[in-house]
Protein backbone atom coordinates (compact mmCIF):
# COMPACT_ATOMS: atom_id res chain seq x y z
CA UNK A 1 0.00 0.00 0.00
CA UNK A 2 1.57 3.38 -1.13
CA UNK A 3 0.96 6.23 1.60
CA UNK A 4 0.78 9.71 -0.21
CA UNK A 5 0.57 12.99 0.52
CA UNK A 6 -1.76 15.17 -1.21
CA UNK A 7 -0.31 18.71 -1.46
CA UNK A 8 -3.19 21.13 -2.31
CA UNK A 9 -5.88 18.51 -1.18
CA UNK A 10 -8.60 20.67 -0.55
CA UNK A 11 -8.43 22.49 -4.27
CA UNK A 12 -10.37 21.38 -7.26
CA UNK A 13 -8.14 18.56 -8.19
CA UNK A 14 -6.79 17.74 -4.65
CA UNK A 15 -10.18 16.83 -3.79
CA UNK A 16 -10.92 14.70 -7.03
CA UNK A 17 -7.77 12.79 -6.94
CA UNK A 18 -9.29 12.01 -2.55
CA UNK A 19 -12.62 10.68 -4.75
CA UNK A 20 -10.30 8.44 -6.89
CA UNK A 21 -8.38 7.24 -4.38
CA UNK A 22 -10.90 6.70 -2.27
CA UNK A 23 -11.59 3.85 -4.74
CA UNK A 24 -8.46 1.96 -4.87
CA UNK A 25 -6.80 -0.65 -2.57
CA UNK A 26 -3.08 0.24 -4.06
CA UNK A 27 -2.65 3.35 -2.58
CA UNK A 28 -3.94 5.70 0.41
CA UNK A 29 -3.98 9.46 1.65
CA UNK A 30 -2.69 9.73 4.78
CA UNK A 31 -2.06 13.41 5.24
CA UNK A 32 -3.28 16.62 3.05
CA UNK A 33 -2.02 20.06 2.67
CA UNK A 34 -2.98 22.89 2.23
CA UNK A 35 -3.56 26.80 3.05
CA UNK A 36 -7.11 26.46 4.16
CA UNK A 37 -6.45 23.50 6.65
CA UNK A 38 -10.25 22.41 6.64
CA UNK A 39 -10.77 19.13 7.16
CA UNK A 40 -12.99 18.11 4.14
CA UNK A 41 -12.04 14.51 4.51
CA UNK A 42 -10.77 11.63 6.78
CA UNK A 43 -7.03 12.30 6.66
CA UNK A 44 -5.38 14.97 8.59
CA UNK A 45 -4.92 18.14 6.55
CA UNK A 46 -2.17 20.33 7.51
CA UNK A 47 -1.46 24.61 6.39
CA UNK A 48 2.05 24.09 5.73
CA UNK A 49 3.79 20.82 4.35
CA UNK A 50 6.83 21.37 7.77
CA UNK A 51 3.68 20.51 9.73
CA UNK A 52 3.09 17.54 8.65
CA UNK A 53 3.31 14.84 11.28
CA UNK A 54 2.94 11.10 9.36
CA UNK A 55 5.02 9.16 7.41
CA UNK A 56 4.63 8.79 3.69
CA UNK A 57 5.96 7.41 0.73
CA UNK A 58 5.26 9.69 -1.61
CA UNK A 59 3.89 13.26 -2.52
CA UNK A 60 1.35 14.42 -4.86
CA UNK A 61 1.48 18.12 -5.64
CA UNK A 62 -1.68 20.22 -7.45
CA UNK A 63 -0.60 23.08 -4.97
CA UNK A 64 0.83 27.14 -5.60
CA UNK A 65 3.53 27.62 -7.37
CA UNK A 66 4.28 29.46 -4.52
CA UNK A 67 4.55 26.96 -2.04
CA UNK A 68 6.49 24.83 -4.32
CA UNK A 69 10.43 25.76 -3.39
CA UNK A 70 9.42 25.21 0.66
CA UNK A 71 7.67 21.81 -1.06
CA UNK A 72 10.66 20.85 -2.57
CA UNK A 73 13.30 21.51 0.19
CA UNK A 74 11.23 19.09 2.00
CA UNK A 75 10.95 16.67 0.00
CA UNK A 76 14.57 16.66 -0.44
CA UNK A 77 15.23 16.84 3.79
CA UNK A 78 12.92 13.67 4.04
CA UNK A 79 13.84 11.82 0.64
CA UNK A 80 10.38 11.62 0.05
CA UNK A 81 9.34 11.30 -3.64
CA UNK A 82 7.38 14.06 -5.64
CA UNK A 83 4.57 14.30 -8.26
CA UNK A 84 4.62 17.27 -9.50
CA UNK A 85 1.43 18.30 -10.96
CA UNK A 86 1.30 22.03 -10.50
CA UNK A 87 1.75 24.22 -13.80
CA UNK A 88 3.10 27.86 -14.49
CA UNK A 89 6.37 27.73 -12.57
CA UNK A 90 9.36 29.60 -13.63
CA UNK A 91 12.23 28.56 -14.70
CA UNK A 92 14.00 28.77 -11.61
CA UNK A 93 11.74 26.89 -10.03
CA UNK A 94 11.93 24.34 -13.08
CA UNK A 95 15.32 24.17 -12.06
CA UNK A 96 14.91 23.41 -8.83
CA UNK A 97 12.74 20.63 -9.65
CA UNK A 98 15.20 18.89 -11.54
CA UNK A 99 18.13 19.90 -9.01
CA UNK A 100 15.69 18.11 -5.85
CA UNK A 101 15.77 15.02 -8.17
CA UNK A 102 19.46 14.12 -7.75
CA UNK A 103 18.62 13.75 -3.94
CA UNK A 104 15.22 12.34 -4.34
CA UNK A 105 13.03 10.41 -7.30
CA UNK A 106 11.28 13.75 -8.75
CA UNK A 107 8.25 13.08 -11.37
CA UNK A 108 7.13 16.14 -13.29
CA UNK A 109 4.75 16.32 -16.54
CA UNK A 110 3.48 19.75 -17.75
CA UNK A 111 -0.11 17.16 -18.31
CA UNK A 112 -0.53 14.34 -16.55
CA UNK A 113 -3.28 12.53 -19.17
CA UNK A 114 -1.81 9.28 -21.48
CA UNK A 115 -3.44 10.97 -24.48
CA UNK A 116 -0.91 14.15 -23.95
CA UNK A 117 1.62 12.19 -23.43
CA UNK A 118 1.09 9.99 -26.21
CA UNK A 119 0.60 12.82 -28.83
CA UNK A 120 3.69 14.03 -27.77
CA UNK A 121 5.69 11.29 -29.10
CA UNK A 122 3.45 11.36 -32.76
CA UNK A 123 4.55 15.40 -33.09
CA UNK A 124 8.25 14.21 -32.75
CA UNK A 125 7.64 12.55 -36.11
CA UNK A 126 5.12 14.60 -37.62
CA UNK A 127 7.51 17.32 -36.88
CA UNK A 128 9.85 15.54 -38.97
CA UNK A 129 7.99 14.93 -42.01
CA UNK A 130 6.18 18.36 -42.22
CA UNK A 131 9.14 20.64 -41.25
CA UNK A 132 11.30 20.08 -43.85
CA UNK A 133 8.56 19.93 -46.01
CA UNK A 134 7.78 23.74 -45.19
CA UNK A 135 4.50 23.38 -43.26
CA UNK A 136 4.52 26.00 -40.02
CA UNK A 137 3.26 25.17 -36.90
CA UNK A 138 1.00 26.76 -34.67
CA UNK A 139 -0.20 25.65 -31.31
CA UNK A 140 -3.71 26.47 -29.99
CA UNK A 141 -4.89 25.88 -26.62
CA UNK A 142 -8.16 26.86 -24.81
CA UNK A 143 -9.02 26.34 -21.10
CA UNK A 144 -11.31 27.51 -18.46
CA UNK A 145 -11.22 31.43 -17.36
CA UNK A 146 -10.53 30.37 -13.63
CA UNK A 147 -6.70 29.19 -15.39
CA UNK A 148 -3.85 31.45 -13.95
CA UNK A 149 -0.87 30.39 -15.96
CA UNK A 150 -1.14 31.54 -20.02
CA UNK A 151 -0.11 29.41 -22.58
CA UNK A 152 -0.55 26.52 -20.68
CA UNK A 153 1.99 24.20 -19.67
CA UNK A 154 0.89 21.66 -22.03
CA UNK A 155 1.01 23.95 -25.11
CA UNK A 156 4.54 24.76 -24.48
CA UNK A 157 5.14 20.92 -23.75
CA UNK A 158 3.90 20.11 -27.28
CA UNK A 159 5.35 23.12 -28.89
CA UNK A 160 8.64 21.80 -27.06
CA UNK A 161 8.10 18.14 -28.64
CA UNK A 162 8.25 19.73 -32.72
CA UNK A 163 11.27 21.68 -31.38
CA UNK A 164 13.29 19.03 -30.09
CA UNK A 165 12.75 16.98 -32.41
CA UNK A 166 14.27 19.73 -35.24
CA UNK A 167 17.42 20.47 -33.44
CA UNK A 168 15.43 23.16 -31.17
CA UNK A 169 15.50 25.54 -34.80
CA UNK A 170 12.08 27.29 -33.93
CA UNK A 171 11.66 30.67 -31.76
CA UNK A 172 8.16 31.09 -30.08
CA UNK A 173 6.01 33.55 -30.99
CA UNK A 174 2.59 34.42 -28.00
CA UNK A 175 1.52 37.53 -29.28
CA UNK A 176 1.57 39.12 -32.64
CA UNK A 177 -0.84 42.30 -32.15
CA UNK A 178 2.58 44.41 -31.66
CA UNK A 179 3.93 43.30 -34.89
CA UNK A 180 3.34 44.31 -38.51
CA UNK A 181 5.05 41.85 -40.64
CA UNK A 182 5.31 38.35 -42.53
CA UNK A 183 5.66 35.34 -40.16
CA UNK A 184 9.03 33.83 -40.29
CA UNK A 185 8.97 30.31 -41.43
CA UNK A 186 11.14 29.20 -37.65
CA UNK A 187 8.47 30.57 -35.75
CA UNK A 188 5.75 28.32 -33.63
CA UNK A 189 2.53 30.24 -32.40
CA UNK A 190 1.46 29.81 -29.30
CA UNK A 191 -2.14 30.93 -28.68
CA UNK A 192 -4.36 30.92 -25.46
CA UNK A 193 -8.20 31.12 -25.06
CA UNK A 194 -9.71 31.30 -21.74
CA UNK A 195 -13.33 31.12 -20.98
CA UNK A 196 -16.36 29.05 -19.15
CA UNK A 197 -15.56 25.73 -18.18
CA UNK A 198 -13.31 24.41 -20.69
CA UNK A 199 -11.11 21.76 -19.12
CA UNK A 200 -8.56 21.78 -21.68
CA UNK A 201 -8.25 21.60 -25.13
CA UNK A 202 -4.95 21.68 -27.40
CA UNK A 203 -4.60 21.87 -31.31
CA UNK A 204 -1.29 21.61 -32.99
CA UNK A 205 -1.55 22.63 -36.69
CA UNK A 206 0.73 21.85 -39.21
CA UNK A 207 0.19 24.34 -41.97
CA UNK A 208 1.08 24.19 -45.53
CA UNK A 209 0.60 25.16 -48.81
CA UNK A 210 -3.15 23.42 -50.47
CA UNK A 211 -2.79 21.20 -47.17
CA UNK A 212 -3.53 21.22 -43.03
CA UNK A 213 -2.89 18.80 -40.76
CA UNK A 214 -4.27 19.40 -37.51
CA UNK A 215 -3.35 17.29 -33.99
CA UNK A 216 -6.32 17.24 -31.29
CA UNK A 217 -6.79 16.26 -28.15
CA UNK A 218 -9.72 17.66 -25.94
CA UNK A 219 -10.00 16.64 -22.21
CA UNK A 220 -13.69 16.48 -21.23
CA UNK A 221 -13.33 16.09 -17.42
CA UNK A 222 -10.57 16.60 -14.93
CA UNK A 223 -10.21 13.37 -13.74
CA UNK A 224 -8.34 12.19 -16.65
CA UNK A 225 -4.98 14.34 -14.73
CA UNK A 226 -5.91 13.08 -11.55
CA UNK A 227 -5.99 8.74 -12.38
CA UNK A 228 -2.59 9.75 -14.49
CA UNK A 229 -1.25 11.87 -11.42
CA UNK A 230 -2.53 8.68 -8.93
CA UNK A 231 -0.38 6.10 -11.35
CA UNK A 232 2.38 8.69 -11.32
CA UNK A 233 2.25 8.58 -7.48
CA UNK A 234 2.17 4.32 -7.94
CA UNK A 235 4.91 4.22 -10.27
CA UNK A 236 7.55 6.89 -8.12
CA UNK A 237 7.27 4.59 -5.20
CA UNK A 238 10.53 3.05 -4.09
CA UNK A 239 12.23 4.45 -7.06
CA UNK A 240 16.02 5.87 -7.06
CA UNK A 241 16.89 9.20 -7.52
CA UNK A 242 16.29 11.24 -10.50
CA UNK A 243 14.03 13.35 -12.70
CA UNK A 244 10.95 11.08 -14.22
CA UNK A 245 8.45 11.92 -16.50
CA UNK A 246 4.41 10.38 -17.91
CA UNK A 247 6.65 8.90 -20.51
CA UNK A 248 8.43 6.86 -18.01
CA UNK A 249 5.43 5.48 -16.90
CA UNK A 250 3.22 4.82 -19.74
CA UNK A 251 5.97 2.95 -21.36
Amino acid sequence: MVRMIMHGCNGRMGQMITGIVDRDDEIRIVAGVDINDKQLNDYPVFKSINDVNVEADVVVDFGATVAIDNLLSWCKNTKTPCVVCTTGLSEEQIANVSKTAESVAMLRSANMSLGINTLIKLLKDAANVFAPAGFDVEVVEKHHKMKLDAPSGTAIALADAVNEARNNEYTYVYDRSGRRQVRDEKEIGISAVRGGTIVGEHDVIFAGEDEVITFSHTAYSRAVFAKGAIQAAKFLYNKEPGLYTMADVVK
